[in-house]
């Protein structure tokens, strides 16, 4: 990846980015402790042990929600793991209490609906599901946790996915996190081996390049050579997405967002999010000359 493309992704990061945007960038490029990430983490966590307060910025809800707790473990996995094991413990106590019966938890709930939203976040995210409840279940086992609420989610996971797998993109990156780190591997490969015909049924999913529309592509499914999701897409894909990718910076150095969230400030703060993720991902494919 070209020097420029880097130095400029970082100014806007530093420049435009959350303080969790700007902790994660120093952790990964600049040799920083993860420890800073979980102290900024700490901001968005309530009392209840769940997260919220725009943690995810397409809503501007304080109260803890799902979805904030997922961008919670993403953010701590890229960091480089959970270290704070109470952190994440008392995350996954807050989703057994909002869990189904059966372990499965929704994106939201309806307290958000007193507060600004992007239009997408609506009723339809009250209904648990593999999304968001596969890409929970999937970073906690990539970060090695053991919890009751992840025994019973990771049970609802496997029974979901043999009556078949979803219909949207969304939910199909979420079951593939599953996929990628459950330790059942023999089970994992199975299931794994009807995932690539499967791609294409997938609405919201944007397997050309030349495609400006939003979408999930397959960067967003194998984010670095080395997931095991690499394998179903063609070398020319996928440097065709990169090279797509690294066009679409913006003269100020980060990336554009191609929905509406609910304000100004969620819009740059989303694109922080994005900006520190396609420089992720082009750095993983391509290296920087750092």
């Amino acid at each position: 990846m070209r020097d420029d493309i880097f130095d400029n992704a970082r100014d806007f990061i530093l420049r435009e980015g959350r303080l969790l945007e700007r902790r994660l960038f120093a952790t990964l490029y600049e040799g920083a402790p993860a420890s800073g990430v979980v102290d900024s983490l700490r901001g968005y966590r309530n009392s209840d042990g769940g997260f919220g307060h725009g943690l995810e910025p397409d809503k501007r809800c304080p109260d803890s929600l799902p979805i904030d707790v997922e961008a919670a473990f993403q953010t701590l996995a890229a960091a480089g793991g959970p270290p704070d094991d109470d952190l994440i413990a008392r995350a996954c106590d807050w989703l057994a209490t909002v869990a189904a019966p059966d372990g499965a938890v929704p994106l939201s709930l309806p307290v958000m609906e007193g507060y600004p939203r992007a239009g997408h976040w609506s009723d339809w995210t009250y209904t648990p599901g593999l999304n968001p409840t596969a890409g929970l279940a999937g970073l906690l086992h990539l970060m090695k946790v053991d919890h009751p609420w992840l025994t019973r989610a990771t049970d609802w996971c496997w029974d979901a996915l043999e009556k078949g797998f979803p219909g949207d993109a969304h939910a199909m990156s979420e079951t593939m996190v599953f996929l990628e780190h459950v330790p059942d591997r023999d089970r994992a490969e199975s299931v794994a081996e009807r995932v690539g015909a499967w791609l294409p049924e997938l609405t919201w999913y944007r397997a050309d390049p030349a495609d400006p529309s939003y979408g999930v592509t397959p960067l967003h499914l194998a984010p670095t050579p080395g997931s095991r999701w690499r394998r179903l897409f063609a070398d020319d894909v996928i440097e065709g997405h990169l090279d797509r990718l690294a066009k679409d910076q913006q003269p100020d150095g980060g990336w554009a967002i191609t929905w509406e969230p609910p304000g100004a400030a969620a819009t740059l703060e989303y694109r922080g999010v994005e900006t520190l993720r396609a420089l992720r991902v082009l750095t993983a494919y391509r290296g920087h000359g750092r």
